[in-house]
């Protein structure tokens, strides 16, 4: 079983030599916990594809401790460094031309590659003290709900991997935007995040529009970025993504077996009602998203019901976007 260790010099240290010796090591980050190997060696990254049971035509981030990191697997845009000066270290992800000592398995095979700076403090010490880049997707068996929680990732993965640093739980709960700068004539987000696109926009000026990237799982040839499967994110428990909120009566004749997931809390209470934020803040329903799928998941519920975010600005979108995604094409009702 993995050891869950906290960041004292002496274990940060310790995971360091391991993640050089190409172990692998689940991390926090401020969006979700990641499992981290050595972004330059094919061994390390095939552990991560192995450990997940990821596909390979899903490529991986890889994290930088800092700007001068970046020079050694990736080709800056000329549009990075503002991208960096305004959103890192933070939750922003960019798609760039890779440098050749990249390997093909990290970039599913394409000559882009998917990098951003963690904020994390705990990771970023780690980072610090590899002197590596590390590749990172979350830390959870491909397609399931990504971990907030180093228990979550115990859970899911503790019998696969030799260690988990401990960071308590993840200050944002989503995964990260993802800014694709190479292969349109503007800069697009390919995967929305706490980084909304009003902010990339006030930075940039115009970037393209359009809805967000998604492919079929039977795709098999290389992705550009994560996260992009129109089936992701899934609990086992089958869920529906409502087009509207639940209204009373809704929720009052909803069958026992099925678990509303309610954005804000209802006046009604009963069992099967649930909710992720009492007044709806995004940022609180963001982060307690996944860890409340997982605890519906383990509840012995038939199915889940889940009502959107009425207003997709900033957050919403994020949210909204990983609801669909976690019900799959098709799933939606009233």
């Amino acid at each position: 079983m993995a050891e869950i260790l906290d960041d004292s010099p002496a274990n940060i240290e310790r995971l360091a030599k391991a993640l050089l010796a190409d172990r692998l090591v689940a991390v926090p980050t401020e969006t979700v916990y990641g499992l981290a190997g050595n972004a330059l060696s094919a061994e390390a990254c095939a552990a991560i594809f192995e450990a997940k049971g990821r596909p390979a035509h899903d490529p991986l981030i890889v994290h930088l401790s800092d700007l001068d990191m970046l020079g050694e697997v990736a080709v800056p845009d000329p549009l990075t460094r503002t991208l960096a000066e305004a959103f890192w270290p933070g939750p922003l992800t960019l798609i760039l031309k890779k440098r050749p000592k990249v390997p093909s398995l990290v970039t599913s095979g394409l000559e882009t590659v998917a990098v951003r700076i963690p904020a994390h403090q705990v990771f970023q010490k780690l980072i610090a003290a590899a002197r590596i880049p590390l590749a990172a997707p979350s830390a959870n068996p491909f397609g399931y709900i990504s971990p907030t929680t180093s228990a979550h990732v115990a859970a899911q993965l503790g019998d696969r991997i030799g260690f988990i640093l401990e960071g308590g739980p993840c200050r944002i709960g989503i995964e990260s935007t993802i800014l694709d700068l190479v292969t349109g004539s503007l800069p697009r987000i390919l995967r929305p995040g706490a980084v909304s696109e009003d902010q990339i926009r006030a930075v940039l000026g115009p970037i393209q529009k359009g809805p967000f990237a998604v492919a079929s799982p039977s795709e098999t040839q290389g992705l550009i970025a994560p996260g992009l499967l129109d089936r992701h994110y899934s609990p086992g428990t089958p869920l529906v993504l409502r087009t509207r909120p639940f209204a009373s009566e809704e929720l009052m004749n909803l069958p026992t077996d099925v678990a509303a997931l309610c954005i804000q809390k209802p006046g009604d209470a009963r069992p099967n009602i649930f909710w992720l934020s009492e007044d709806g803040d995004p940022r609180e329903v963001a982060r307690r998203l996944f860890s409340m799928l997982r605890d519906l998941d383990r509840a012995g519920f038939g199915s889940i019901e889940a009502e959107p975010m009425t207003d997709e600005a900033d957050l919403g979108r994020a949210i909204n976007d990983r609801l669909r995604r976690a019900a799959g094409r098709g799933n939606q009702v009233r």
